[in-house]
């Protein structure tokens, strides 16, 4: 019987409890990790750029040849009702995560115990927004470390589609993790130069320039698009370029984007912090206020309310 009080998901045309969102053994998603996804999430329960989000979605399944069966326009409203029904389950000053997934479905092969599962399989769920566990960063900044595992190449399979196969970006976490629970994988690519982490890309600041990977080689963010509009409006360069761990360690500041994250300052990288000793930066923290100023949303604030 569902809970009262667990989150609903849209699964295939339906609206159902989240224990009951169940998907075949054999869909493609989980046998192959034949699937793409995106994810935005809610600032004061409300949604943030997923028209943006979702035709980045759009470019993921095209790349790796899937169709939904739903247009732009139908994930939108899709996605609004998700959130809807599950914002009872947090509070006002709690967010949600909110993704979207297609798989290729049950391959024809395996079809026999599901002759009537579609050919693709559609999913829209939300998830709470880790905040405590991360409040702390945003007071201390993010340890990062480059793992041995280096990103794949984009001319292997491009990191702009973003898939179900994480395991590159999981390996590299993994070896973070076992040298500090607590420090954020950033990839390198396989010339050496900073790449990305699991959901995050990377900013430094040098002599009044930031700098960040080539999209070619990432996943680029709606947040670091964001953050680039952010500084254009302040007149501070951009320059999407390769940078190695010389740049790295010789920078003033950095920070890094994502959905969740927003802007982070970095406290250092492999141990060496940059030269800047306020926590965050004082560029980064002019982003951070702007950031906070365009969603109308104090998320740095909210973050820092969830410190224990």
């Amino acid at each position: 019987m569902a809970l009262a009080n667990q989150r609903t998901v849209y699964l295939n045309g339906e609206f159902v409890p989240e224990s009951e969102a169940l998907i075949p053994i054999k869909d493609a998603g989980f046998k192959f990790g034949d699937a793409a996804f995106d994810t935005t999430r809610t600032f004061g329960h409300r949604i943030f750029r997923l028209r943006e989000h979702l035709e980045r979605f759009e470019r993921s399944l095209r790349y790796l040849g899937l169709s939904s069966g739903h247009s732009l326009d139908r994930f939108v409203e899709i996605t609004g009702e998700v959130v809807r029904r599950n914002l009872p389950l947090i509070g006002d000053d709690e967010d949600y995560w909110v993704s979207q997934r297609v798989s290729r479905g049950v391959p024809p092969g395996d079809r026999e115990a599901w002759p009537d599962w579609p050919d693709a399989t559609v999913v829209v769920e939300c998830t709470p927004l880790p905040l405590a566990a991360r409040a702390s960063f945003y007071r201390d900044g993010i340890d990062v470390v480059t793992p041995g595992v280096r990103r794949v190449a984009p001319d292997m399979i491009s990191p702009r589609a973003k898939s179900h196969n994480y395991l590159n970006l999981i390996l590299g976490d993994l070896e973070v993790a076992a040298q500090d629970p607590n420090a954020l994988s950033v990839l390198l690519d396989r010339d050496g130069n900073l790449a990305e982490g699991k959901g995050s890309n990377i900013f430094l600041l040098s002599g009044g320039r930031l700098k960040t990977p080539r999209a070619r080689m990432v996943l680029p963010g709606v947040s670091r698009a964001v953050t680039m509009e952010l500084a254009a409006a302040r007149g501070i360069p951009v320059d999407e370029t390769d940078i190695d761990l010389f740049d790295a360690y010789n920078a003033e500041e950095a920070f890094i984007t994502s959905t969740s994250f927003c802007i982070c300052p970095i406290r250092s990288i492999n141990g060496r912090r940059p030269a800047s000793e306020a926590i965050p930066g004082p560029v980064t923290r002019q982003l951070i206020d702007d950031y906070v100023a365009l969603v109308d949303f104090d998320w740095y604030g909210q973050y820092l309310k969830h410190l224990s």
